[in-house]
């Protein structure tokens, strides 16, 4: 066995397997110590390297494409430091770093470990259930259904609405982006009804806008990837594009709204809520201004899904 502990955490290689821990220390970014250990199987690694510096080197993997529903759904955009697939390494162990990469490399050549993305997820992503609080509100996810619950400062229009709560068949996917401090990020659950007219997050009743606490709301990460684990794999949108491709699709993708019905919805629920008083005409006119931008601009992201 191959195994390297430091203060930021530990990995172990048996042959099969490299089994990923996060240290105990306080340093540890907290995203990491909440993700837990990871078991990453060999067939869905896709590379290891050891970079050495003057102080302290690092330990970096990289997986398979869709082989991780944790890099599928943050889109490799995590902070260094909260990246489980990255080890700092004291400068008196890179020989034992060194040594840990060979054998992980060796053993990608014995087993003929293919390089092409992966039909399927190879690693399980976190348990369910599970809820995080961040400034925006508390979203959570029991293996079948999304549930947002809005903080007292969010958005009136966010709060009038009540919770926000979502099927995984009623997605098409997930969108996240962290906070980074200088600006803030979100996590967007797009339905087929949403995905072509959207408001900016912190107004959007089906996203979390991520604007306080930078290590509390990376945790949200937690949520995106427990969802997108039980979404269809990637893998489904390219099988819908071959030549079975009425019966893949039906399958793989739901059926898409008419994007003007879904803005004429939008703007009905904007009204009603302007009309009860619950949006001010300030509120009610900056509100639907962004919503007409945002059908103009459509998705902010590319998938399968496409409009107009």
């Amino acid at each position: 066995m191959a195994e390297i502990i430091q203060r930021d955490g530990g990995w172990d290689f048996d042959g099969t397997a490299v089994r990923i821990r996060p240290g105990l220390h306080r340093s540890v970014p907290l995203f990491r110590r909440a993700y837990g250990e990871i078991v990453v199987p060999l067939e869905a690694v896709a590379g290891v390297v050891y970079e050495p510096e003057r102080r302290r080197g690092r330990l970096r993997m990289w997986l398979r494409e869709g082989a991780d529903p944790l890099v599928q759904a943050t889109g490799g955009r995590l902070p260094e430091g909260a990246d489980p697939y990255r080890l700092l390494v004291d400068v008196d162990r890179c020989g034992l770093a060194e040594y840990v990469v060979e054998e992980i490399r060796h053993a990608l050549l014995l087993d003929q470990v293919p390089k092409e993305p992966a039909r399927s997820y190879l690693l399980p992503g976190p348990p369910v259930p599970v809820s995080v609080r961040s400034s925006d509100g508390t979203v959570s996810f029991d293996g079948s259904r999304v549930r947002i619950d809005w903080a007292d400062t969010s958005d009136r229009v966010k709060r009038a609405r009540g919770p926000l709560i979502l099927g995984v068949g009623d997605l098409v996917r997930v969108e996240w982006l962290p906070n980074s401090g200088h600006e803030g990020g979100f996590l967007r659950f797009v339905t087929r009804e949403t995905v072509c007219a959207r408001l900016p997050a912190e107004k959007d009743p089906y996203a979390l806008d991520l604007w306080g606490g930078v290590q509390r709301d990376l945790l949200t990460a937690l949520v995106a990837t427990a969802v997108t684990a039980r979404m269809p794999h990637p893998s489904a949108w390219a099988d819908a594009q071959g030549a079975d491709r009425p019966r893949r699709w039906a399958a793989a993708v739901p059926a898409q709204a008419d994007p003007h019905d879904e803005l004429l919805r939008r703007l009905r629920e904007l009204g009603e809520l302007y009309r009860d008083g619950v949006l001010t005409d300030e509120e009610f006119t900056r509100t639907k201004a962004a919503l007409l931008r945002g059908f103009k601009e459509g998705p902010s992201s590319a998938g399968p899904v496409r409009c107009g």
